[in-house]
């Protein structure tokens, strides 16, 4: 488990809530550690389709190039997990999110980061970030979105 101080939640304005799932639990009782990315993942795809309005899965045109998780308390079942997620950086190509996994009384279980990539799956290739996905980020964030990693932190 993770000693570094808990981040604040401040800045977080979009929560979906996932149920630990009795088979998410492995031998040590808790929830297994991928599952902490999928329920991130649930998160990100309720984020999207809030965000961009997409609906449809096939019209996702992101793909995960790269995540990050820190488990800072086990994940037990069951519970109604609040998972918060936010658009960190949008540069060129890609765009960085950030999570918090909460428990249901509040408490910081796992944090964590994703970058997404845009992708052209009928070229097989990265496409640059359109200026309306980055507008639209923006206006749900409520902020400029820096371009850059440096400038996210």
């Amino acid at each position: 488990m993770c000693p570094d101080p808990v981040p604040s939640d401040a800045g977080f304005s979009f929560v979906h809530r996932v149920p630990v799932r009795f088979r998410d639990i492995d031998l040590g009782g808790h929830a297994h550690h991928s599952q902490a990315l999928i329920y991130m993942e649930e998160a990100r795809t309720a984020y999207w389709r809030r965000v961009t309005g997409v609906e449809d899965p096939s019209q996702v045109d992101y793909i995960l190039a790269e995540a990050r998780v820190r488990y800072r308390q086990r994940i037990l079942y069951p519970d109604l997990l609040q998972v918060s997620v936010r658009t960190i950086q949008v540069g060129r190509t890609s765009f960085q999110l950030e999570y918090r996994v909460l428990s249901g009384d509040g408490r910081l279980l796992a944090s964590g980061e994703t970058t997404m990539v845009m992708y052209d799956y009928e070229k097989s290739r990265s496409r640059r970030v359109s200026n309306e996905l980055r507008a639209a980020l923006e206006a749900f964030e409520g902020r400029p979105l820096p371009r850059d990693r440096a400038a996210a932190r």
